[in-house]
């Protein structure tokens, strides 16, 4: 891996293959500098609402009713499994769930580093053309630009 010297990586991270790739390599880099990470679920207002009305209709079945960080707390939870499932059993994980606005993901990315005092961020990004690799607005793109500190960029 790098030379850096990671105390604390942030872990942007969803259920998917490519995502529990990500964390692979991280729990890898994490483990060769002795660091914990973080692990960071971020959810679209839609994504979040959503799942909110899936919770309110579970509970009204149930005769249970949840608040609204009942849907964080669910995504916070998923992670944590997920990271059982990946990481070796000794790794430090912490795991965060917020939602936030589509326009905002990498202010929400950036923002939860500095509140965590990650120094490394490991997300994925998009296979792109040259052209498009020019083009700013990217997510991955402005957090590559953006953040003071290493970050890993797996397209995949």
């Amino acid at each position: 891996m790098s030379g850096s010297n990671m105390e604390r990586g942030l872990v942007v991270a969803e259920r998917t293959d490519e995502h529990r790739a990500l964390l692979r390599e991280a729990g890898e880099h994490a483990k060769g500098a002795n660091a914990e990470l973080v692990l960071l679920r971020l959810m679209t207002e839609a994504e979040y609402e959503a799942d909110a009305e899936t919770l309110a209709s579970i509970g009204s079945v149930e005769n249970v009713s949840y608040d609204s960080r009942a849907v964080l707390d669910a995504a916070a939870n998923d992670l944590q499994k997920m990271a059982r499932d990946v990481l070796p059993e000794n790794a430090g994980v912490e795991t965060v769930a917020k939602a936030t606005d589509e326009d905002d993901i990498a202010t929400a990315v950036l923002d939860t580093a500095a509140d965590h005092d990650c120094d490394h961020v490991f997300v994925l990004g998009r296979r792109r053309s040259p052209a498009g690799k020019a083009l700013f607005g990217d997510v991955a793109q402005r957090i590559v630009l953006d953040f003071d500190g290493y970050v890993t960029l797996n397209t995949g």
